[in-house]
């Protein structure tokens, strides 16, 4: 019976890094949409017409699900500072996938995870081992090594994708206390309305808004569509595997950016951003693994 379980796990893991990677996928085709329309158009208004465009496909979702799309406990404390943090997180990587290489931007923003721990540290009381610290102070070593700041190489645009990490930290962090009670669909609503706020805010800075042309219109439909699936299917891992085996699987987005950004927009990492990419992959690899032993191994 135990084998025929493991067997079960083993299948089901499969299953949710195989939803995983499919997820990642579909956000780096997502960034590539968004980064392609942003040629045309200004970055606020590529970001507001996204955001209506997944808002809409989210309450649709939602009441198909006999849910309302909107509720109150979308007004509470946690709710109103995720909402903050996804303005943020959203406003300035939607910069920096207009200014600047997408492998860089999408390498930087893969130390998320790693501020979140040191956020649920400071914010939650989570204890993090020795080896922990190391391994996310390894991370933003990798970082560091992506930025090389002090140094011809350098890029001060850069700061957009930090300024971006930062506030989808601080979106997961206030996840962790948003109310049970919401779903991933009225999540998606909310998520989605704010980059419409994020637009908002960015418009009056990037120039005068402009109407869009056929392929343009097709490239934010199909980024939202491909948005709104690559979220569902991320949802669907995280419910079908194990945490710490399916997981490790979200840093395969790093490898479908650079992809597309060698192949459709010309880019070429150096050799520091691919050491550093490759840092901050082992880092996080490594502190997930980590917590996933108990505390007493961590202290070790």
């Amino acid at each position: 019976m135990s084998h025929h379980n493991a067997r079960l796990g083993a299948a089901y893991n499969l299953r949710g890094a195989v939803f995983m990677v499919l997820s990642m996928a579909g956000f780096a085709v997502e960034d590539s949409l968004l980064k392609q329309a942003a040629v045309s158009l200004p970055p606020g208004q590529v970001l507001i017409t996204f955001g209506a465009f997944g808002t809409a496909a989210f309450a649709v979702l939602s009441l198909l699900a006999g849910e309302a799309p909107l509720t109150r406990a979308m007004l509470g404390r946690a709710m109103i500072l995720r909402s903050l943090s996804e303005v943020t997180g959203r406003l300035f990587y939607m910069l920096a996938i207009a200014l600047t290489p997408l492998s860089t931007a999408s390498a930087i923003l893969q130390a998320t995870p790693l501020v979140v721990m040191v956020g649920a540290a400071v914010l939650f009381h989570e204890r993090i081992g020795p080896r922990r610290w190391l391994a996310v102070a390894l991370g933003f070593g990798g970082v560091l090594l992506i930025l090389r700041p002090g140094t011809e190489g350098f890029g001060p645009l850069s700061l957009l994708a930090i300024m971006a990490m930062l506030g989808f930290a601080g979106r997961d962090l206030a996840t962790r206390a948003a109310p049970v009670s919401l779903s991933f669909r009225q999540l998606g609503v909310a998520g989605f309305f704010m980059l419409i706020v994020a637009g908002l805010i960015v418009l009056p800075f990037g120039g005068p808004p402009a109407a869009p042309d056929g392929a343009t219109w097709a490239g934010l439909l199909a980024a939202s569509a491909t948005g709104v699936c690559a979220y569902a299917l991320l949802t669907a891992a995280m419910r079908t595997g194990q945490v710490g085996a399916v997981t490790p699987f979200r840093y395969t987005r790093l490898i479908f950016a650079m992809v597309a950004g060698v192949a459709l927009f010309g880019e070429r990492p150096d050799r520091w951003t691919i050491a550093g990419s490759a840092v901050i992959i082992l880092a996080g690899i490594v502190a997930l693994r980590l917590s996933r032993q108990p505390a007493t191994a961590q202290a070790a």
